[in-house]
């Protein structure tokens, strides 16, 4: 697969998503340690499934494949869904398939760099998430990028017996801070 430098950061790239990709997607969306913390533990994702998904919800303008500078290989996806461009706001997504790359930094870097694109260049204002509350690295993570809890809806994810709370946080462009895609042109 090829893979472009759309936005680069110190140690990975983002380049465009890409439906070829479907089988290592279907791959680490049946792994547990991805699906359980994206709320995705209750479905099973066939290679045919996720090529149809790919296909159908691959927003060109914010969708990005996280591949490691190093040695082109791809370890995860990034992305800001549903952009509202009135309200400039949009939702983030991401999640590190490739186990050898988590708890790495690789996550917080595609984090900054997905949020510096979605402030600086497509001109949001708000980006939100939302995340299980089992999902305390995430959690960690998205602080350390800025983001800040502003809701909980209680014991809304069921996951291997037990329910858990729905966080949702967000980060407004004059709270984020650096300077991270390293090939800007101007």
């Amino acid at each position: 697969m090829k893979y472009y430098k759309r936005i680069e950061g110190d140690r990975i790239y983002l380049s465009p998503r890409n439906a070829e990709d479907y089988e290592i997607f279907a791959e680490w969306l049946n792994d547990p340690q991805v699906a359980d913390y994206i709320g995705r533990s209750g479905k099973i994702m066939t290679n045919q499934g996720e090529k149809e998904f790919l296909e159908q919800n691959n927003n060109p303008e914010a969708t990005f494949s996280i591949i490691d500078i190093n040695n082109d290989k791809i370890v995860g996806s990034v992305g800001i869904e549903s952009i509202d461009h009135l309200n400039r706001c949009g939702t983030l997504g991401i999640f590190i398939g490739d186990k050898d790359y988590r708890d790495k930094g690789y996550g917080t870097e595609a984090i900054r760099l997905i949020l510096e694109y979605g402030f600086k260049y497509l001109n949001l204002k708000n980006i939100n998430l939302d995340l299980v509350s089992a999902n305390a690295r995430a959690y960690k993570c998205y602080q350390k990028c800025g983001f800040k809890e502003y809701g909980r809806r209680r014991g809304c994810h069921f996951i291997n017996g037990k329910y858990y709370d729905k966080i949702s946080m967000d980060i407004l462009d004059e709270e984020f801070e650096g300077d991270y895609i390293r090939n800007k042109n101007i």
